[in-house]
């Protein structure tokens, strides 16, 4: 290949799709007048660095530079893989209230900086630091070494276990492995407003199966030992404490064998501290206060759902006395104030990004799925705070709102700090990409499927084109939004001679309860289907596609989805690239997969329905499996008894292994040749062979 062709993978890889010097991790200080965020000082630069900027008349200001981080704790390594975390240097931090005093850990240390100075210290003895935090008034630091809950003064002195035990399977302050990957809950203790006492999860891991992850390459290498809560087998044990400064502890009560799921733990000075937790089967979520005193609870809000309940982010809290969240009303997300729906039924609620005196600023769709907006309710109404179409997240406090926008009509990002004295936007240090997206947005079929279409650049009308469908296609996550960002790879993919086609199907967010739960059950039948629909009604809009010539490929669900297609639906599609699938389901967590498919025991048509494994002698078109070999969520098992399975049936196929990398594929090189090796596989298979 040319150079020129070689230039983009590298680039993406190198920039880390392009997002490395943009602002992140935004943090607005309570009076709404210091914003705190990372940067890393170049768009090709991984080492992020700490910045601020004070309002209304500041400038931005580094207050630590960027350092490398290399020799991490383990706990560290897994909090980045359950983030998806790819940056080195400051990566995670922490402040109080006021902004003045903020705490991250490199290397396993513990450090402070004052925001005011930029003078930094390491605090305590601690070499496997993570995940620290000051309280809120800024006289302690509390942070997880190693299984222990530690704290230590902000002058360095009196650094000691607050909780902690020698039993090997117990953890103090840690999110066990189901609430960080599956839950969105990365973390393990939460302090009072006052700094004088915490809420700390205890996690006891000794019922969960242990499982190994070893190192091929390396046999020399002892495995890694993780305890995987496989679906239908045991958690974790999950309990909570109320821990004081001085040692002291209480448990906090609940059913646990009614909800034996820890959600989520919100504490602020708005209320009593609010706790939710979850049925294993996740048909009911109950939102409870805890009683600082006692550690008793009592439910102020219960949900309930035939199929499940979600949990949304920022959810349940307290604004001027009430309690807000998302449920299901009249068909739709929307947002609730003490029991009252205040959107409405077709503004599509995803999650409350934070409240303050002005009201509770949270983000929606309505009509174009691919469009995240930024709303703003309060007694005075709805405000839309980024009325362009595009994907916008916000942070607030104090009176201010920080919006981190992505449109269609501009390259990167846009971070842009709005104050009662009015606006300023944050500087971005991001490369921008050599390709330019030049994407058809489009509605298909009759249940109007999201979809992005993409041609060649310069591509003439009147030639035949190979199609390469390029999905995610399942829960949590969608390709198809209105980011120029999110189109270039796709692009970058059509101009190397194909058309181009992604669709977000029934399973994907941002249509709805009914839309998300029509995989219930069955993670293979509507999400397959979807994706043949919309490449029919694709080729009515556009003749070029050649409908003889379709490939597949994706990751992870989109992983499992291209394999599920090929073996399947050989008519449709002549040639599969499944990325770390999915191939049985009862290999995979209890969260997510019961969730949607229950427990194999109750429901083992539902886990066959959705296998891959005796499908294996259908495979009639040519399939590349890529799985690296570290993963712990999806762990290579799913690929080396499917391809076995392949094998026994005399099946040929390809399997590409990748030694020392996750689920997240980080390591330059690798990202940028697993583009190149796709390819050169699609065009051999898809373009250079003859016609079905």
């Amino acid at each position: 290949m040319s150079d020129a062709v070689d230039s983009f993978p590298r680039h993406r890889a190198r920039t880390q799709r392009f997002t490395l010097g943009q602002p992140r991790t935004v943090t607005v200080c309570a009076d709404g007048a210091r914003v705190l965020f990372l940067r890393s000082a170049a768009g090709d630069d991984a080492r992020t660095g700490l910045w601020v900027l004070d309002l209304p008349d500041g400038t931005e200001r580094a207050v630590v530079d960027p350092a490398a981080d290399d020799d991490l704790p383990a706990a560290e390594r897994i909090r980045r893989e359950r983030v998806r975390e790819g940056a080195s240097g400051v990566v995670s931090y922490a402040c109080d209230d006021a902004g003045r005093l903020a705490a991250y850990a490199v290397g396993g240390r513990l450090h402070v900086v004052d925001v005011d100075t930029g003078v930094v210290r390491a605090l305590g003895d601690a070499t496997a630091c993570f995940d620290p935090r000051p309280d809120p008034t800024g006289r302690h630091v509390a942070y997880v070494d190693g299984r222990d809950l530690r704290i230590v003064d902000t002058d360095g002195s009196d650094d000691r276990v607050l909780a902690g035990e020698p039993a090997p399977t117990v953890s103090w302050g840690r999110a066990e492995f189901v609430a960080a990957e599956e839950m969105n809950r990365f973390r393990g203790f939460w302090w009072a407003p006052d700094g004088s006492a915490l809420l700390v999860a205890r996690v006891d891991e000794a019922a969960v199966q242990q499982w190994w992850i070893a190192d091929p390459a390396h046999p020399d290498h002892e495995p890694t030992a993780v305890r995987y809560p496989a679906a239908g087998t045991a958690n974790a044990e999950v309990s909570l404490w109320l821990v004081s400064v001085d040692g002291s502890r209480r448990e906090v009560g609940w059913d646990h064998g009614r909800f034996p799921y820890l959600g989520e733990v919100s504490w602020t000075a708005g209320g009593l501290p609010l706790v939710t937790v979850v049925s294993r089967d996740q048909r009911m979520v109950a939102a409870l206060t805890v009683d600082p005193a006692t550690g008793a609870t009592s439910c102020v809000a219960e949900d309930t759902d035939a199929a499940w309940v979600d949990l949304f982010p920022g959810v349940p809290c307290w604004w001027d006395g009430r309690l807000v969240r998302i449920a299901v009303a009249e068909a739709g997300f929307r947002l609730i104030v003490d029991d009252k729906p205040v959107t409405p039924p077709e503004l599509d609620v995803r999650g409350v990004a934070g409240v303050d005196r002005e009201g509770v600023v949270f983000t929606a769709s309505q009509d174009n799925p691919g469009a995240i907006l930024v709303y703003r309710w309060s007694d005075g109404g709805l405000v839309c705070l980024t009325p362009e179409d595009g994907v916008h997240r916000a942070a607030v406090g104090g009176g201010t709102v920080v919006i981190a926008s992505a449109s269609m009509t501009a390259d990167g990002a846009s971070t842009v700090v709005h104050h009662p004295g009015g606006s300023q936007e944050l500087r971005s240090f991001a490369d921008v990409a050599s390709v330019r997206p030049a994407v058809r947005l489009l509605r298909l079929g009759p249940r109007r499927l999201p979809a992005g279409l993409l041609l060649p650049s310069g591509h003439q009308p009147g030639t035949p084109l190979p199609v390469l469908m390029d999905p995610y296609g399942g829960p949590h996550a969608q390709r198809v939004l209105s980011a120029r960002s999110a189109w270039l790879e796709p692009q970058w993919l059509a101009d190397q001679g194909f058309a181009v086609l992604v669709v977000d199907g029934r399973g994907t967010p941002g249509g709805g309860p009914e839309w998300e739960r029509a995989v219930h059950l069955d993670f293979a039948g509507p999400v397959l289907e979807d994706q043949i629909d919309a490449l029919r009604a694709a080729a009515e809009l556009e003749p070029d596609l050649d409908l003889d010539r379709v490939g597949i490929r994706g990751w992870s669900f989109g992983g499992y989805l291209a394999a599920l297609a090929v073996l399947r639906r050989p008519d449709v599609f002549a040639v599969g690239i499944a990325g770390a699938p999915v191939t049985e389901w009862a290999l995979y967590d209890t969260f997510y997969t019961e969730r949607y498919l229950g427990t194999p025991e109750d429901n083992q048509a539902a886990y066959a329905q959705s296998s891959l494994l005796d499908d294996a002698p259908s495979l009639h078109r040519p399939l590349l499996i890529i799985h690296g070999l570290a993963d712990d969520n999806v762990v290579s098992a799913h690929t080396l008894r499917f391809s076995q399975r392949l094998t026994e049936a005399g099946r040929p196929h390809t399997v590409l292994p990748l030694t020392g990398v996750t689920h997240m594929t980080p390591q330059e090189a690798v990202a940028e040749n697993l583009l190149l090796l796709q390819v050169e596989f699609l065009r051999r298979h898809l373009v250079e062979a003859a016609p079905r």
